[in-house]
């Protein structure tokens, strides 16, 4: 397929063009639109594209700049949603059948705070049934593949918007994760995923039984973008309670500071996960980074147990609330899988779930002690570079405590900030992150050990192996 001059801009790119007169919104959309259009039959990443919405918010878009009025620096930046997320007068159906073309009476918070920025939201992004796993193919959409290979997944649940935005569509596409669903697919498919600090991001509606332990963020291409999106998303929302205090902090600021002096530290299996020897040398690598900015970096031992035996109650209890919602009818149309793991939950008691929450109180606690010694703790993303696209998630051959989300729950339980940076490829060409963990609640120490490591690493986009695929669509 052929390329625009606009496919691989960075948002700051982008946004310098339109102060200078030298792009207009209305350009990079219709590329934008164009390049869906091309790869939605492949890789199936849009669950809808509204595109005469786009243009006519794009045509706004370059009167506000062309005025010298813009809402903010990401005016006119196109975006997408994900379709576990509101937008007022588009249906949200969760990758499921038991759910209907209702249109939404509200937009979630994240999605007024794109709006009110600017933001062009070119249409919904593809997830899990009810965002259940870190695969992204449902009942409803189908599969979604990656536009590294198309026989692999790009992860889950955030996996549309993976996809697009590995595959040059938009600078940065919205994500949320509430087990590694923003950190997994960005590992596997080589891009820049932040999951904020619980509550710096508001949520709104926050009926989902999983409110407790979702963030919402972006999957970018670079750590700058990562932050802008963090400045207009971020701060407190009177309909969300739980969102954290009003902070005038410009996430751009300090980016470039680095990490001299920092005391990091790196576990490659946190105690008890078993990666392939492929991630663990890769990530192994990329941690010694760390070492040549500055910082000291030294392995630990084992950071806790494993999660399963405290943590799958509030998992599989959650799903058996939702179950509770869907009509019986309705049953035989859920993914199997979330089916079975739903029925299961049925059986979980107050005091299953009140033990739970003990466990993940001491998790929060531990490691937040663990914090007042070293600055960071760097781990994998994942046990395994991206499965394939028809692997049973939660299988015996891929069960979710040991191959799904191992490294990437705890950070959810505790509400601390994580992200997920590229370390290298495979023998096969496909993507591995590395994990940085920083304190509670501490997303501009996170963003400035990313932005270190980023200029310490040669990866760049276009990636040639995703050019590769592309060009034979």
């Amino acid at each position: 397929m052929s390329e625009s001059a606009f496919d691989w801009l960075s948002a700051a790119e982008l946004s310098k063009l339109f102060s200078r007169g030298d792009a207009s919104p209305v350009d990079v959309v219709d590329a934008m639109l164009k390049r869906a259009s091309i790869m939605q039959p492949h890789l199936n990443a849009f669950v809808l594209i509204d595109e005469n919405g786009a243009q006519a918010a794009a045509k706004a878009a370059e009167s506000r700049w062309h005025r010298g009025e813009p809402l903010s620096p990401l005016d006119g930046i196109p975006t997408s949603i994900k379709d576990t997320t509101n937008v007022k007068g588009w249906p949200t159906r969760y990758g499921s059948h038991s759910t209907d073309e209702t249109a939404a009476h509200d937009n979630a918070a994240v999605t007024d705070r794109f709006l009110a920025a600017g933001m062009i939201i070119l249409g919904k992004s593809a997830t899990p049934e009810f965002g259940w796993k870190a695969l992204t193919d449902s009942p409803l959409q189908g599969t979604t593949r990656s536009p590294w290979n198309l026989a692999r997944s790009p992860g889950g649940s955030s996996g549309g918007a993976s996809a697009l935005t590995a595959a040059g569509i938009n600078p940065f596409n919205h994500g949320n994760d509430g087990g590694g669903s923003i950190r997994i697919p960005a590992s596997h498919t080589g891009l820049v995923g932040l999951k904020p600090s619980y509550g710096r991001i508001p949520q709104f509606p926050a009926d989902s039984p999983f409110a407790d332990v979702i963030s919402q963020g972006v999957l970018a291409r670079t750590v700058l973008d990562t932050a802008m999106a963090l400045n207009i998303t971020a701060g407190p929302d009177p309909r969300d309670w739980r969102s954290l205090p009003a902070d005038a902090r410009d996430y751009t600021v300090g980016l470039d500071a680095g990490v001299r002096g920092w005391k990091i530290g790196l576990s490659l299996d946190l105690g008890h996960v078993k990666a392939d020897p492929e991630v663990r040398d890769l990530v192994a690598a990329a941690a010694k980074r760390f070492e040549e900015l500055g910082a000291q970096v030294e392995e630990v031992g084992p950071m806790f147990e494993p999660l399963q035996e405290h943590f799958e109650p509030l998992w599989i209890g959650s799903f058996a609330t939702r179950f509770r919602q869907i009509p019986t009818q309705l049953h035989d149309k859920l993914d199997p899988g979330l089916r079975a793991l739903m029925e299961k939950g049925l059986a979980i008691t107050l005091a299953d779930y009140a033990r739970a929450f003990e466990a993940r109180s001491k998790l929060a606690r531990d490691l937040a002690l663990w914090h007042r010694k070293y600055d960071l703790l760097l781990a994998p993303v994942a046990p395994t570079a991206a499965p394939p696209v028809d692997t049973l998630y939660n299988s015996q051959a891929f069960p979710r405590w040991t191959k799904g989300a191992p490294y990437t729950l705890p950070c959810n339980l505790t509400g601390q900030p994580a992200a997920s940076m590229p370390a290298g490829l495979t023998k096969a060409g496909l993507p591995v992150g590395i994990q940085i963990i920083g304190p509670p609640r501490a997303d501009e120490v996170v963003l400035r050990a990313m932005r270190a490591y980023e200029g310490a690493s040669d990866w760049a986009w276009p990636q040639p192996k995703v050019l590769e695929t592309l060009k034979a669509l």
